[in-house]
């Protein structure tokens, strides 16, 4: 693990593969998750063998990158990614992100040098507001499984999530963006997400242009899980990667 220190943040990252590398790919998890959960480091391996400089972060305010939690919001996250870009290079970049990390990626997509999105489980709206009976304080407690995450785990890592959080991720329209977004896409979905259902992303794929792909995967919104699932995404990946993204 490292801290890279951007414009405006300390981002905690695990990296993979040559720095040099003539494409980026920026691995960004879902709310409040980690860089350290099994598919994150799966991934790492799998993109750094294919040639990207390989970047998994822990979003701004959470897990390793310091500071606090008050700012974490969906318009630092994408200002994240664009300062990250920005600190490697503006060399071409795939954005991989995993549900709100997916929604991340999207809002990131009109940064110039983003060449592709891969978006696994991913929000296509804003984040849902937290039911008022649990909000105590101002805050939503959540409670995230230790790493690596590919199982449930008895210890977990708590937050007390400011009510910021949902009035900031309101003013964002990821799927409006994604639209706009002329790169090749790979939208991945579970036919048991608790989030959205299946039926809700087919509108999406088919209102998106071209080049597209679409995979459908058989478990659940945390596919970190199912190692069997993470090998199926990479395999599918290969092939996005072969056919829209092999000249970068």
């Amino acid at each position: 693990m490292e801290l890279i220190q951007t414009k405006s943040f300390q981002i905690a990252a695990n990296t993979k593969g040559d720095p040099d590398a003539g494409k980026l790919a920026l691995l960004l998890p879902g709310r409040l998750d980690t860089k350290d959960y099994a598919n994150f480091v799966s991934h790492l391996d799998y993109l750094s063998e294919r040639g990207y400089y390989t970047v998994a972060i822990d979003p701004p305010y959470t897990w390793d990158s310091p500071g606090d939690l008050e700012n974490y919001t969906t318009t630092n996250y994408v200002k994240a990614v664009n300062e990250l870009i920005d600190h490697f290079g503006s060399r071409p970049t795939l954005l991989l992100g995993h549900s709100r990390g997916g929604a991340t990626a999207m809002l990131a997509s009109p940064n110039p040098v983003v060449i592709g999105l891969v978006l696994v489980n991913a929000a296509y709206g804003p984040p849902t507001p937290p039911e008022p009976d649990k909000i105590i304080d101002g805050t939503l407690l959540e409670s995230r499984d230790m790493p690596p995450g590919d199982v449930r785990t008895k210890e977990q890592r708590k937050y007390q999530l400011p009510l910021v959080y949902f009035e900031d991720g309101a003013k964002h329209n990821p799927r409006e963006i994604l639209k706009a977004f002329k790169g090749p896409k790979l939208l991945v979905h579970a036919t048991r997400d608790e989030f959205t259902g299946l039926e809700l992303i087919r509108p999406i794929f088919d209102e998106v242009s071209e080049p597209k792909m679409f995979l459908e995967i058989d478990c659940t919104h945390d596919y970190r899980l199912y190692p069997e699932i993470i090998q199926q995404v990479e395999e599918t990946l290969g092939r996005f990667n072969d056919s829209y993204l092999s000249d970068y």
